[in-house]
């Protein structure tokens, strides 16, 4: 069976399973390299181009596309008829919620604050927040969020747990609005779909609470960024982004300077637990599509 990846490394990982040729190709625009019109499984890089999602039009006996990710908005709709569509949902679970973590406490304890005054060398004493005592809730409690909370254990908070639909200990999206007012971090784990783009627009906003934290670790576009940036210039919350609308954020966006925010660059998942995690998952959904098993993380309708 022929499986294109995106990455040597991921070849490697495949390396031994027994009826799969792997080869190395990352779609960019160019003709695509002979073979195509082989290939069953398919892993798109990191973060698809327009050129690696229109290849899968190209590959008449694609069966499989697994992706690296947990989100797949940039392939909903763009995968052909009787493809199968995977995530990687639990892959990044550990890296992502331990952003969140050190997120929440870097933003309420000053860390950004004391390394500029760091780089001053200015001893700049002062009194911070605490995470202890705060009500956090989270926004799209899935496997991330479970992760999340797990990790707040032993930090002294009230979790509140939204979801697209209401479960034990989860209240369903409807609620969100009255839930707001009480949260002092809320943190962004939803997917993209047509009901969560611009979720967090100024009446949004306007339900938190003065002095609340707003941490996205989802996708950008979950978040209006004027309407961010009007309450981040006025001084009434802050925020932590991993990630941003648009993104990359370009040079002289007002995000950059406002106050009380802090940008990392979309790098929650980038660490070597996330990469080691990622291999195996590819290897094993491998194995399985060969072997006939039942594949894990299928996505349907607009998941």
């Amino acid at each position: 069976m022929l499986i294109w990846v995106p990455t040597a490394e991921v070849a490697a990982a495949l390396d031994g399973v027994p009826g799969a040729d792997a080869e190395v190709v990352a779609p960019d625009g160019a003709p695509l390299p002979s073979g195509a019109d082989e290939v069953e499984f398919y892993v798109p890089p990191f973060f698809p181009s327009r050129p690696a999602i229109a290849a899968m039009r190209q590959m008449p006996r694609l069966a499989v596309v697994q992706t690296l990710t947990a989100g797949v908005d940039r392939l909903l709709g763009e995968v052909p008829a009787g493809v199968t569509l995977c995530n990687a949902r639990g892959v990044h679970d550990a890296s992502t919620a331990e952003w969140v973590v050190a997120a929440m406490l870097a933003s309420l304890r000053e860390f950004p604050l004391f390394a500029r005054e760091q780089a001053a060398q200015r001893w700049s004493y002062q009194w911070t927040g605490c995470l202890a005592d705060k009500t956090v809730l989270i926004v799209g409690h899935g496997s991330i969020g479970a992760a999340v909370e797990r990790r707040l254990t032993g930090f002294e908070v009230r979790i509140l747990r939204v979801a697209r639909a209401a479960r034990d200990g989860v209240a369903p999206v409807s609620d969100l609005p009255g839930l707001l007012p009480a949260a002092d971090v809320v943190v962004l784990l939803a997917p993209v779909t047509p009901e969560t783009i611009g979720m967090v627009d100024a009446a949004f906003l306007a339900r938190m609470k003065d002095g609340a934290l707003l941490v996205n670790a989802a996708r950008g576009s979950l978040v209006v960024t004027d309407a961010l940036c009007t309450e981040l210039r006025q001084g009434r919350l802050r925020a932590v982004l991993d990630v941003t609308d648009p993104e990359p954020l370009p040079p002289g966006h007002p995000l950059w300077d406002l106050p009380g925010a802090f940008i990392t660059p979309h790098e929650a998942a980038s660490t070597p637990v996330s990469a080691a995690r990622m291999l195996t998952h590819v290897r094993d959904q491998v194995q399985r599509f060969i072997n006939g098993v039942p594949l894990l993380n299928v996505i349907s309708g607009s998941y």
